[in-house]
C-alpha cells in the first residue's frame, strides 16, 4: 500500500509540474503612449492598440526565441492586410515572422539553462518606441529604453519615418552588423548614441555583457510602450 500511495503521489507530482509548466509565461502588453500602437508578437501575432489597451500574449515554455514589439504609422483594410512605417511584418495584423527595423524589442529565450528565462530589450535592429519590459512578481531586472528624445536626436544618417534605424540596415558592412556572416565588431559611434540613452539595452548584436539578463523560468512579464 505505501508503494501504492508513494507512486500515487508521484505520479501527482508529476501531473502537477507538467501542468503548471505547460502553461507558458503570460506577458501583458500595455500602450500608454498618447498614439495607436499596433503590438506584435512572434509568436503570438498582432493587435491595435489605443492608448491604456493592454493585450495579453501566452508564450509557451521552452520557447528558444520570441520577440515583441509595437508598431507606428499603420494602416490595414478589413481583412487585416496592409503596412507600417516602423516594425512592419509582412503588411500582416497578425504577425507571423519578425518585423522590419526600426523597432525597440522585447526579446525572450524562456526555460533555458538552468530553467532560466534569457530577457532583453534591443535597440540593435533601431529604435521606434519607448518600452519598459519587466518582470511581474519576481526579483530579478527592469529593464528601461525610454527616452522620449531618441527619435527627435538620432544621427541624421539614421534617420527614417516614425523612427531611429540601425547602422547595419543602412551601411551593411563589417563595422556595424556583427553577425556570424560578418564576424567580429565592438561598439561603434552609432551603437554609443543608443548605449548613452538606453543603458539596459543591447546596442550591438555583441553587447551581451551589460544588457542580457535572467529570470526564473515560470516568471510572468509585462512589456510597457511609453513607460
Amino acid at each position: 500500500m505505501s508503494f501504492i500511495k508513494k507512486s500515487c503521489i508521484s505520479f501527482l507530482v508529476l501531473l502537477v509540474f507538467c501542468f503548471t509548466f505547460s502553461e507558458g509565461a503570460n506577458f501583458d502588453v500595455v500602450n500608454q503612449c498618447p498614439y495607436t500602437v499596433w503590438a506584435a508578437a512572434s509568436p503570438g501575432g498582432g493587435k491595435q492598440l489605443e492608448t491604456g489597451q493592454t493585450w495579453s500574449v501566452v508564450v509557451q515554455p521552452g520557447t528558444a526565441m520570441a520577440r515583441i514589439w509595437g508598431r507606428t504609422g499603420c494602416t490595414f483594410d478589413a481583412n487585416g492586410k496592409g503596412k507600417c512605417d516602423t516594425g512592419d511584418c509582412n503588411g500582416m495584423l497578425e504577425c507571423q515572422g519578425w518585423g522590419s527595423p526600426p523597432n525597440t524589442l522585447a526579446e525572450l529565450a524562456l526555460n533555458q539553462d538552468s530553467n532560466n528565462d534569457f530577457v532583453d530589450i534591443s535597440v540593435v535592429d533601431g529604435f521606434n518606441i519607448p518600452m519598459e519590459f519587466s518582470p511581474v512578481g519576481a526579483s530579478c531586472k527592469t529593464m528601461r529604453c525610454a527616452d522620449p528624445n531618441i527619435n527627435a536626436q538620432c544621427p541624421e544618417q539614421l534617420r527614417t519615418k516614425g523612427g531611429c534605424n540601425n547602422p547595419c540596415t543602412v551601411f551593411k558592412s563589417v563595422q556595424y552588423c556583427c553577425t556570424i556572416e560578418y564576424g567580429n565588431c565592438g561598439p561603434t559611434d552609432y551603437s554609443k548614441f543608443f548605449k548613452d540613452r538606453c543603458p539596459d539595452a543591447y546596442s550591438f548584436p555583441q553587447d551581451d555583457k551589460t544588457s542580457l539578463f535572467t529570470c526564473p523560468g515560470g516568471t510572468n512579464y509585462k512589456v510597457v510602450f511609453c513607460p
